[in-house]
């Protein structure tokens, strides 16, 4: 199947969606070997849906951004900036309280470090204070012993990873992002953890998802000491403005064409930037946990740093796929058997990946190892 026809299959499949009410704007990006396959649009970007989503429209991703974080990390260990086994309190020794003097940065990359719960009273104030979040989590005591155990550290992860990374290097993961990741891809305005004031007019505005609410976790549950009531992903919390632009890099801001790139760059198939060697490639897409989630209470597989798991019904590559997906049901990811790179963002906040489960859909029936066709 030729590339203007893989287009024209997954551009119809988001006009249906945006026409029958199931989707208020969408984007979707796919990139085969270095080459872009997919740049299609549709929906609207503004709060009275008068104005269409653009190529360039940013999207508030959720955790879709945290593989993003993860790849940052990857590429300061393949420069040789950082180590995988850099203890976290030898860089930050307020970190080693409580009896966190072992967590490194690899345990942070797993989910393992033992820390998924910022205090239960955290307002959305106290997570764009960066200061006030390294603080508190510097004094906090572990759930288990680092290396222990595996649990989702939704609302810690990034403070944790970007505190390591700006004590270790003296730069925050924001510069070392523009520096050696979407700065060479060409994709700087495309990507954020913290939206700059001048390009907040390109934001699309979050709406509220149609139908039941979001389920909640019960009270009391590791769930929901990990993820507080004050700072719990919702369309009016995306679209406040201290939110999207402070640095906070559990979550991020960005364009599904710039996501994808940055996976495709990870592939090593962009123009001439690779971002890791083939080694460290199979290293970080390969699935290293398998178990319960003991902050979820689910049934989970890991990799390093990123979800293995596609976000429709294909089955995912173990060591072949990795990405993240948003919990608003936005998703970026890659396979390396394929060479694909693919993203897909949306503004209607709620745990729906149906959009982008059908374009995993498309993508997997359409495209497959063998060199690309030549677009009609």
């Amino acid at each position: 199947m030729t590339d203007g026809e893989v287009q024209a299959r997954v551009q119809a499949a988001i006009d249906r969606r945006v026409r029958d009410g199931s989707e208020v704007g969408l984007q979707v990006a796919v990139l085969r070997h270095g080459r872009v396959v997919v740049d299609a649009v549709a929906g609207h970007r503004d709060a009275e849906r008068r104005h269409p989503v653009e190529p360039g429209t940013l999207f508030h991703a959720a955790s879709a951004a945290k593989g993003i974080a993860a790849t940052v990390a990857h590429v300061l260990v393949e420069r040789g900036v950082a180590g995988y086994d850099l203890r976290v309190a030898d860089v930050w020794p307020e970190f080693a309280r409580h009896g966190k003097d072992q967590v490194t940065l690899r345990h942070i990359l797993l989910h393992t470090a033992g820390v998924p719960a910022p205090p239960y009273d955290t307002t959305i104030e106290d997570l764009c204070d960066w200061d006030h979040m390294c603080r508190v989590l510097a004094d906090t005591e572990p759930w288990w012993p680092a290396g222990t155990r595996f649990g989702y550290h939704a609302q810690t992860f990034g403070f944790l990873l970007g505190e390591t990374v700006r004590r270790a290097t003296g730069r925050t993961l924001s510069w070392w992002l523009r520096d050696t990741v979407t700065g060479p891809l060409g994709v700087v305005d495309e990507v954020h953890f913290g939206v700059p004031e001048t390009l907040l007019s390109r934001v699309a505005y979050q709406h509220a998802a149609n139908g039941a609410p979001v389920p909640q976790p019960p009270a009391g549950s590791p769930a929901d000491r990990a993820n507080p009531p004050g700072i719990r992903p919702d369309a009016s919390r995306a679209n406040r403005r201290d939110l999207l632009t402070a640095p906070i890099i559990s979550s991020g801001t960005m364009s599904a064409r710039g996501a994808a790139r940055v996976y495709a760059a990870l592939l090593g198939h962009v123009d001439d930037v690779r971002l890791v060697s083939e080694r460290r490639l199979r290293e970080l897409a390969t699935v290293v946990y398998e178990g319960p989630d003991e902050v979820m209470d689910v049934p989970s597989a890991w990799a390093f740093g990123y979800s293995p798991a596609r976000p429709g019904a294909v089955p995912s590559r173990p060591g072949s796929t990795f990405g993240m997906a948003g919990s608003n049901g936005s998703a970026a990811y890659a396979d390396i058997e394929t060479g694909v790179a693919v993203a897909v963002m949306r503004n209607q906040v709620s745990p729906d990946w149906s959009a982008a489960a059908e374009i995993d859909g498309i993508i997997a029936d359409t495209i497959s190892g063998d060199p690309p066709e030549e677009s009609s």
